[in-house]
């Protein structure tokens, strides 16, 4: 039962670095940096399927691996995505102890991942000001939210039969 979590695992790493990547390359920002966070569906799917110490790892990989393969490891946008992951990941191991539905979760870990965000830009670009963006980014995240909540409920309801017994 071990090697199939673990390719699980794998599997659901790769396809967060994938959906990252995709989305870097194809899909961009829209306006002040908002993204939809594409990759953020295979957290709320790892979470749900396989726990929280396999989101952790698919979310530091999906940073990790994703800013390497594009030639930014440890460039201004490595910090400020690890800023963003990390605080939606502390929300998210916050949000797996309660019954909220992964629509819900989505969206604070979508509000809390651009705080993050913002925080390290503010903080590794000394400009205080960019606290101004806020709220704009704020509402970009709620839709980010709903979309991938949304998105990762409906997989979740289609893999369930593939579910690990323990």
């Amino acid at each position: 039962m071990k090697t199939k979590r673990f390719v699980y695992l794998a599997l659901l790493a790769a396809m967060a670095i994938a959906l990252n990547l995709f989305e870097s390359a194809f899909i961009g920002s829209f306006a002040y940096g908002i993204r939809i966070g594409l990759a953020n569906i295979i957290a709320l799917i790892t979470m749900r399927f396989l726990g929280v110490r396999e989101m952790l790892a698919v979310n530091a990989l999906r940073v990790i691996i994703g800013n390497l393969l594009r030639g930014l490891l440890f460039a201004p946008s490595f910090f400020i995505g690890a800023g963003g992951v990390i605080l939606s990941s502390l929300v998210l191991v916050i949000l797996n102890r309660t019954a909220s539905t992964v629509v819900f979760t989505s969206v604070l870990s979508s509000l809390a991942h651009s705080a993050g965000q913002l925080l390290v830009v503010i903080l590794l670009y000394h400009q205080p000001g960019m606290a101004v963006l806020l709220p704009y980014l704020m509402l970009g995240s709620i839709g980010a939210g709903i979309l991938t909540g949304v998105t990762a409920a409906l997989a979740l309801k289609r893999i369930e039969p593939l579910r690990l017994n323990g």
